[in-house]
């Protein structure tokens, strides 16, 4: 018996032994392991593909540390934007104002439900804690903002023009299209949300670039967007280099409208120069702060607008 509890005595104590090893590899184990960075998808045609080129760039925080993949966006992501923003845009255009207008709130509600979300990414590429709650919060406030313009701005811009003949003679708004627009590289959501929105509003869609150093909130917006009754095309979201981008931004023949908050002007003279090949409509946001009053109105859905007069007899 006593030789028996000997033997037992060495087995415990082996046991605890291997079991000590094991902790502690684990632990070095934890103590040195990479974390799996989230990869940032484009967002195309209500998707989420990877860039056809297969390239990304890493995001860090503050203190150099990785913290997520982010998709680098090439010319061929760009051109499969226009085919889906052109193939949704009739039918966006089509919808209800008032429909519109639900929508635009529904991608708000979305917005705020995730807020936390939203700050947590804005905090974690350089704001700080309160700039970054404000900015979420003034992004879901001009969400709501435009929703409430939705079915309105036509009484506001449209008109019965006096004639000197026996016509009616009616101007009314139409979307221009489909429209590219450069967001400002300082603001991670708030300047992206301040493009998409008057644009949508009017019967639009769009291929949105995001800021280049900001982008994760970009994406996270678009994974609001597929899940708030917005039709796949609509909104199309791209990341990467803006230089590498605004070339084709500005030259394709498919798209009538770019819109610039990028911030600098060998850029801008670039894109009024590529647009000439189309006449597209070019719009240039440098003197604005979307984080003030100045950011939002109903000038910025005119600004993708264009107007159709209709003449009709009197009598007919």
């Amino acid at each position: 018996m006593a030789k028996k509890a000997t033997s037992n005595g060495k087995s415990n104590g082996h046991a605890k032994t291997v079991a000590s090893r094991i902790a502690a590899v684990e632990e070095a184990s934890e103590a040195t392991r990479l974390p799996v960075l989230k990869t940032y998808k484009i967002f195309i045609g209500g998707k989420f593909p990877r860039t056809e080129s297969g390239r990304f760039y890493i995001i860090k925080d503050s203190a150099g540390r990785p913290i997520a993949n982010v998709c680098k966006s090439s010319r061929k992501d760009f051109r499969e934007s226009v085919v889906a923003a052109r193939a949704a845009q009739h039918a966006w255009e089509a919808r209800s104002a008032y429909n519109r207008g639900q929508i635009l709130y529904r991608i708000a509600e979305m917005l705020e439900g995730r807020s936390a979300q939203f700050v947590e990414e804005l905090v974690s590429t350089g704001a700080t804690p309160a700039a970054a709650t404000k900015e979420v919060a003034q992004s879901v406030d001009r969400l709501l903002y435009y929703a409430g313009w939705a079915d309105k701005y036509q009484q506001i811009f449209s008109s019965v023009n006096p004639v000197n003949s026996s016509h009616f003679n009616f101007s009314l708004l139409e979307p221009t299209g489909v429209v590219s627009a450069i967001a400002s590289q300082d603001s991670g959501l708030l300047g992206l949300v301040s493009l998409i929105a008057p644009a949508i509003t009017g019967g639009n869609t769009v291929i949105a670039l995001a800021s280049q150093s900001k982008p994760l909130s970009a994406v996270t917006l678009a994974e609001v967007i597929t899940t708030s009754d917005v039709p796949g095309g609509v909104v199309n979201i791209l990341t990467g280099d803006p230089a590498e981008l605004t070339d084709p931004m500005s030259t394709h023949m498919d798209v009538n409208a770019v819109l610039y908050a990028g911030g600098k002007a060998d850029e801008w003279t670039k894109i009024r120069i590529n647009a000439a090949l189309n006449v597209k409509r070019v719009v240039s946001y440098e003197d604005r702060d979307f984080g003030t009053a100045s950011g939002q109105g109903p000038y910025y859905i005119l600004d993708v607008m264009e107007t159709k007069t209709t003449w009709h007899p009197v009598g007919v």
